[in-house]
């Protein structure tokens, strides 16, 4: 079995992308702070402390790895945008000179093929209505999506036919969570069922397996469609309306909906290059099937 390395294994994104390589033959390793607890993966996997840490030398980490998926991102408890608290040179040193010597590790302990989870905060703001390409120039207005788009590039200038690289650029992630942890959308279905305002909201959305399917493809795809490249991985556009609608189905709920949400303001992520590669993400089936698991 060929050996991956995926750092922030145990977070949100990371446990998504550690099952679905677990069911797809893949040998795990979990590299982060701390170990993850008994149980908390289906199957057993391996360990190894991993730091975002510029100055630490951890190229035994890398031993035997064939693959390194690099997940873990260093912030403030369910914060991205905004992470940094109010020490963003703390958090540029961590997820921006840390993630690159992570790379730097990678590359010169002969890993095979490096996958970073980026995120559409790279792009930053664009007019309303406009699709998000992978050719179009990044204006984030973001430090998280500054630091994601930077190190996209560190990356694709570590590139070549020894070392195959590819950045995924997810958009928001949801599907259950993993033991101890609460799914993204936990307190708006509390809110809701208990009758309380809940928020007017349009967002882009893609399920944490599909994420993991679009990691498994860039493992697998040939190095020649894939090498240097960045991939938008996104789904549906949905809001507030519409994914609280599916619960009040399920649960016969009586309070009022919330209005629908401005979906034509959204920039939703073009998909063709990864959809070109084989890459078909689950839509509204997947989400009233999810919305219903986690009811």
């Amino acid at each position: 079995m060929t050996r991956v390395l995926v750092s922030g294994g145990t977070g949100y994104a990371g446990r998504f992308i550690v099952e679905h390589l677990l069911a797809n033959g893949y040998k795990v390793t979990v590299g982060g702070r701390t170990a993850p607890e008994p149980g908390f993966f289906s199957k057993d996997v391996a360990f190894v402390p991993l730091r975002l840490d510029p100055d630490a030398d951890q190229i035994e980490a890398f031993d035997h790895v064939y693959y390194f998926v690099h997940a873990a991102f260093d912030h403030l408890p369910g914060h991205y945008r905004g992470g940094e608290g109010d020490d963003p040179q703390e958090f540029r040193r961590a997820n921006l000179d840390g993630t690159v010597r992570l790379f730097e590790t990678a590359r010169d302990a002969g890993v095979r093929r490096c996958v970073f989870l980026s995120s559409r905060a790279a792009y930053g703001p664009q007019p309303p209505g406009t699709v998000l390409k992978e050719d179009m120039h990044g204006k984030p207005d973001t430090l998280y999506g500054e630091l994601k788009l930077q190190a996209e590039r560190s990356l694709l200038s570590l590139c070549g036919h020894g070392f195959v690289t590819a950045s995924l650029r997810a958009t928001g992630i949801y599907g259950p969570a993993g033991a101890g942890q609460r799914q993204k959308w936990a307190g708006l279905f509390e809110d809701y069922l208990a009758g309380k305002p809940v928020p007017v909201r349009a967002s882009t959305e893609v399920h944490g397996d599909d994420v993991a399917r679009a990691v498994r493809l860039m493992l697998e795809t040939d190095t020649v469609q894939i090498n240097g490249e960045t991939f938008n991985v996104s789904d549906l556009s949905t809001d507030t309306h519409e994914i609280l609608s599916i619960l009040q189905h399920l649960t016969h709920c009586p309070h009022p909906l919330p209005p629908t949400g401005d979906k034509a303001a959204l920039n939703p992520m073009g998909t063709r290059k990864i959809e070109a590669l084989g890459w078909k993400p689950g839509g509204l089936e997947l989400l009233r099937e999810t919305i219903g698991q986690l009811v």
